[in-house]
């Protein structure tokens, strides 16, 4: 699934090529993915102009004067940029057609998501699925103060309370469980066990590995490529996540590997008290 760096690398390689265009049209070859699509959707942007493209967590955000197309890449669900010629692929589910080029949607699993949000409802950030969302990692206001504020209460373990998204977005599976590795907190730690200290080398932890798989272009999971085709190499840089049984590159210590809400983690009982 792409987490937060896969889409910050689509973000940055659609983004030169739509903003200030001016969409000529959309195509639609479903009903729609997780939900519809919205209705009369070519309607709602057929020659209007792309003032700017954000990300939201893992959300991207095409922003028009009068609205914002809202896309998410789900489970399996990527972004081309693409000659108006190119030839329609199985699971190509919606193309914004530009005067030169076209964006394109390609989801096999159909998980991801092309939704409209009306600028008189506010601004994007209100939308049902953006406004319980945390602070941005790689923003300003992420710390390890925030962390341990925010988890006081919380005795579920870290891990899963970072995978939440309620306090801070976007470090998907992968990247908490490097995160914490790099920070040396046993992924089943109860939240309101950790103290300041521990939070502080946490959010640096999240900080690096974040920006780190960013400039490596991701992680290639089954498909992942960014808009121009290239794999991601984070991969090769990955100390803990799927290297079950093989030795920690820290301590030699064996790399283990658990369930947590029915998602598996990897972690060093040695390098990770």
């Amino acid at each position: 699934m792409p987490e937060l760096p896969e889409v910050e690398v689509t973000r940055r390689g659609v983004a030169p090529y739509l903003d200030g265009k001016v969409v000529v049209g959309v195509a639609l070859r479903a009903e729609g993915l997780r939900w519809p699509f919205p209705a009369d959707l070519a309607g709602k942007i057929t020659g209007r102009t792309i003032r700017a493209v954000k990300r939201r967590g893992k959300y991207l955000l095409l922003e028009f004067d009068h609205g914002t197309l809202i896309v998410h890449l789900g489970m399996s669900g990527h972004l081309q940029i693409l000659p108006l010629s190119a030839p329609v692929k199985k699971h190509d589910h919606f193309d914004l057609v530009l005067e030169d080029k076209l964006m394109r949607l390609n989801d096999p699993r159909r998980f991801g998501a092309v939704l409209w949000h009306e600028r008189g409802k506010g601004a994007a950030e209100s939308h049902v699925l953006l406004s319980s969302l945390g602070v941005e990692p790689l923003g300003t206001e992420f710390s390890g103060k925030l962390l341990y504020r925010n988890t006081r209460n919380r005795k579920s373990a870290i891990k899963q309370v970072l995978l939440s998204g309620r306090i801070v977005v976007g470090v998907g599976n992968i990247y908490a469980s490097e995160s914490l590795f790099q920070a040396g907190i046993n992924p089943e730690t109860p939240a309101n066990r950790i103290g300041l200290a521990r939070y502080e080398r946490l959010a640096q932890a999240i900080r690096s590995i974040l920006t780190t798989a960013i400039e490596q272009g991701g992680s290639t999971l089954r498909d992942f490529s960014d808009p121009d085709g290239r794999p991601g190499y984070f991969q090769n840089s990955r100390f803990v996540y799927d290297r079950a049984g093989q030795p920690c590159l820290i301590c030699g210590n064996t790399i283990s590997q658990i369930r947590q809400g029915q998602r598996s983690t990897f972690f060093c009982a040695n390098c990770q008290k």
